[in-house]
């Protein structure tokens, strides 16, 4: 870039391609001073007259504002705001005509004036050396500057681009258009404010060289700007010779430094920034002076036109109020207006149109000066649009695509770097307005890009639906698969709970979950036995065995001796009875009446105690379903029915005693009392017969802890010792007989019990009527025991001479037989069943 600067110093300049010399009519409008307009009658404001999206309504209908007041805010770098251009009241905001091809409306701000013109607040910044680029840049932004050489794009948002990589700073004085003179007088009238302009400029970018470039048709502008800009260094105004479009801003730079700005490019990407000098005169305007861009200079020129020159216009002035103050007379036929120059510009349709800040020029000519040509030939393939194209594009081609709507080719024919300079329009002898299919094809890539943006959008947010649904949808069957799995595990856990409550209610319903700490300590220690037993040798069994037997031998020695001793003082009681028996006639009826009461009280007594025995056996069913292998447990249970059986005894003795008192006075009836009780004691010596083969073994197990133990209750009678030797012997042999055998002996203890209870008492009462008889009888042999002869003799005397008497005993002593015979059937029944589970 050095060595560039370096050449245009030299006076060094290039040539673009293409390009035309069309007659030129600028001596009509640049002979007089820029002339100041007056102010419309109605001021209509166009909200977007840039390049880019509509600012945001600041004001309403009814508001008054003051001139230079902001209509619309600007918050983003491409919106520019517009201003009120003179000072009045909005009376309406809505669309009307604007200043464009297509000739359609858009919404404008409607001010009717006051004719105060009063200025409202100005920001101006005199120093702005001291201010950053950036604050400068924001500062032209808010006074609404835009590219005022027809393109309208914003200038700070320019500036913002090129900031810091800017070595060339051109600014546009060419103004090539034919009868346009709009910059030409403005560089004539107010050369020292562009140069201000154009230093402010230098002071946001800094470049290396700043040039003006200007056409060689522009003498006086050129003697202008060189008194302007005295002995001012940094800044060079360089002549270039006339050729349309020289004032182009690709074709300005292929000028200045011979380098194309790349397709789709822009000039800040090889360094250099073109700005219109109209553009440059604005921005000294809004720095120095603190006016935001509320009018512009135009040109009002043709020959329709009375009074050809420039004029002050403000934004928003309707164009028929500049024709009425420069003379317009249209012609009767085919009168027409041009906004803009003759190549670049557009038939008017409206002259309510407003001028805008792109608007530069209206020009009204005759037929005869600018004819019009309708009639439209075929291309006749002559390739001088192509020779005349600036851009060297093939217009032809684009002419075809633009024509047949195939816009894919017309991109891929760069229609996007057409600048819609006319040229290849103006040399065209079919008069094929080419530009016009050029502007439509650009305007449907435009609304096909726009349209595609929307879809893309759309799909966007379409699929950002898609898939928030799905995520929605994952995490919805992922509750409901987490509440499915919760309630499962919760049916699970009911489930467990419901099975430990029926374990827990199960084994509260067996006999171990009665079973106390002390009970279950010595299961605990009677199954350490088992397994010190266990693992003993068997010499230790045989000794154990033969150490239970001893045991055994004794204890039913014991036991004899206390029956023969019973069955003494039974014998002497029934031999002593006749001498008592003499008052019984005084106190018979009484003496029944108490036999009666005695009778149904054991009657309930021995339901109770079946009942209960059945209870027990009940249990020790259990307790030998789920011990079978344990007989320990059965020893213990042994031993909680003998408890038991004690505890019973004991709550049965105050009923012995009553019983034995009415005995005192009834001889007879205790005579009837010991037959019952001698059928009670032959039952529970039968009993006793069937238990004392398991007792022997049970006691085998406990010599280690009860060899010094006394006897067992008397009532309780067992076999003869010899017998348990043989049984302790057969259950060494077989320990699993030994087993059920001590379950079968569980049973019948408790039965034994039971009848040794109603036996005792029955002792009890021969004891207390049996007092006088001194003989000694032996122990009845073992079987059913029957009444010693004396006894029987006695009592039947005692019948002789009571027949009443009699026949309840013989009552009571047949019932006493059906029930001996019921419970030895049970006791058969019950024993085949156990041999049955053996």
């Amino acid at each position: 870039m050095l060595a560039l600067i370096e050449q245009l110093k030299l006076g060094a300049m290039w040539d673009f391609p293409g390009g035309i010399h069309p007659p030129e009519n600028k001596h009509q409008s640049n002979q007089t001073p820029i002339e100041p307009a007056s102010i419309p009658f109605e001021v209509i404001i166009p909200v977007k007259q840039h390049i880019g999206q509509q600012g945001e309504l600041l004001v309403q209908v009814g508001d008054t504002v003051q001139k230079g007041q902001p209509l619309t805010r600007a918050d983003l770098s491409m919106i520019v705001p517009v201003h009120a251009s003179t000072s009045g009241v909005v009376s309406a905001i809505e669309p009307r005509v604007i200043a464009h091809p297509s000739g359609l409306k858009d919404l404008c701000v409607v001010i009717t004036p006051d004719n105060c013109d009063r200025w409202g607040e100005k920001h101006a910044l005199t120093d702005y050396k001291s201010q950053e680029p950036t604050a400068l840049i924001e500062h032209i932004r808010q006074a609404g500057i835009a590219g005022l050489g027809g393109a309208g794009f914003p200038t700070a948002r320019k500036l913002q681009s090129a900031i810091a990589q800017t070595d060339l700073l051109i600014i546009n004085a060419a103004e090539c258009e034919p009868y346009i003179t709009a910059d030409d007088r403005l560089m004539q009238d107010y050369a020292q404010e562009v140069i201000e302009g154009v230093r402010i400029l230098q002071w946001i970018l800094k470049p290396s060289l700043c040039v003006i470039a200007i056409e060689d048709n522009k003498p006086e502008a050129i003697h202008a700007l060189h008194h302007a800009l005295g002995q001012y260094e940094g800044i060079m105004i360089r002549v270039i010779p006339t050729k349309y479009p020289s004032g182009g801003e690709k074709q300005l730079i292929k000028i200045l430094t011979n380098k194309e700005v790349p397709s789709g490019g822009i000039p800040a990407d090889i360094g250099v920034l073109v700005q219109n000098v109209g553009t440059a005169f604005a921005i000294k305007r809004a720095i120095i002076d603190g006016e935001p861009l509320i009018e512009r200079v135009v040109t009002l020129t043709g020959n329709s036109m009375g009074k050809p020159g420039n004029v002050w216009a403000r934004i928003g002035t309707p164009v028929e109020h500049l024709l009425q103050r420069f003379f317009y007379r249209p012609e009767k036929k085919q009168a027409r207006l041009i906004l803009g120059g003759p190549m670049m510009g557009f038939t008017l349709n409206d002259v309510m149109a407003p001028i805008s800040k792109t608007s530069n020029c209206i020009l009204a000519p005759k037929r005869k000066e600018l004819p019009e040509h309708n009639a439209e030939l075929s291309c006749i393939r002559c390739s001088s649009c192509a020779d005349a194209c600036p851009q060297s594009l093939l217009p032809q081609q684009l002419y075809w695509y633009s024509k047949s709507q195939d816009y894919d080719k017309c991109e891929s024919y760069n229609l996007n770097d057409c600048i819609e300079c006319g040229a290849c329009a103006y040399v065209c002898p079919s008069e094929i307005p080419l530009v016009q299919y050029y502007r439509q094809a650009k305007a449907e890539i435009k609304q096909r890009k726009v349209d595609a943006d929307k879809s893309d959008r759309a799909k966007q947010r379409f699929e950002a639906k898609k898939a928030r649904v799905e995520r929605e949808k994952a995490a919805r069957a992922e509750r409901f698969g987490q509440a499915a799995q919760t309630r499962q595990q919760s049916s699970q856990d009911s489930a467990a709970i419901a099975a430990a409550i029926a374990r827990a209610k199960t084994v509260k319903l067996t006999p171990s979950s009665d079973v106390k700490p002390a009970v279950a300590a010595a299961i605990a220690r009677a199954k350490a036995k088992q397994a010190q037993l266990s693992e003993a040798p068997s010499e230790q069994d045989a000794s154990t065995q033969n150490a239970a037997n001893d045991m055994a031998a004794k204890r039913e020695a014991r036991k004899a001796e206390a029956r023969a001793r019973k069955a003494q003082k039974a014998a002497m009681t029934v031999t002593e009875s006749p001498q008592s028996s003499e008052p019984t006639d005084i106190t018979d009826k009484p003496a029944a009446k108490n036999a009666a009461v005695a009778a149904a009280i054991a009657r309930a007594k021995a339901k109770k105690a079946q009942q209960e025995q059945e209870q027990e056996q009940e249990q020790e069913q259990k307790v030998s379903s789920n011990h079978e292998t344990d007989a320990k447990q059965a020893a213990v249970a042994a031993a909680v029915a003998r408890a038991k059986a004690r505890k019973a005894a004991q709550s049965q003795q105050p009923a012995l005693e009553t019983d034995t008192k009415s005995n005192d006075v009834n001889a007879a009836d205790s005579k009837k009392s010991a037959v019952a009780a001698a059928v009670a004691r032959a039952k529970a010596r039968k009993a006793a017969q069937q238990a004392s083969t398991v007792e022997a073994q049970l006691t085998s197990t406990e010599t280690h802890t009860e060899t010094d133990k006394p006897a067992e209750a008397e009532g309780l009678n067992q076999s003869p010792p010899s017998h348990a030797a043989s049984v302790n012997a057969e259950s060494a042999d077989h320990p699993a007989d030994a087993k059920k055998a001590a379950v079968a002996a569980a049973v019948a203890r408790a039965k034994a019990r039971k009848a040794a209870q109603q036996a005792s008492t029955a002792d009890a009462q021969l004891t207390s009527t049996e007092t006088h008889a001194e003989a000694d009888k032996p122990v009845e042999a073992e079987g059913l025991d029957e009444s010693p002869p004396s006894h029987a003799a006695s009592v039947n005397a005692e019948s002789a001479d009571h027949p009443a008497d009699a026949k309840k005993a013989a009552v009571a002593a047949a019932i006493a037989r059906a029930k001996a015979r019921k419970a030895a059937q049970q006791k058969a029944q019950s024993s085949n069943s156990l041999e049955d589970d053996a």
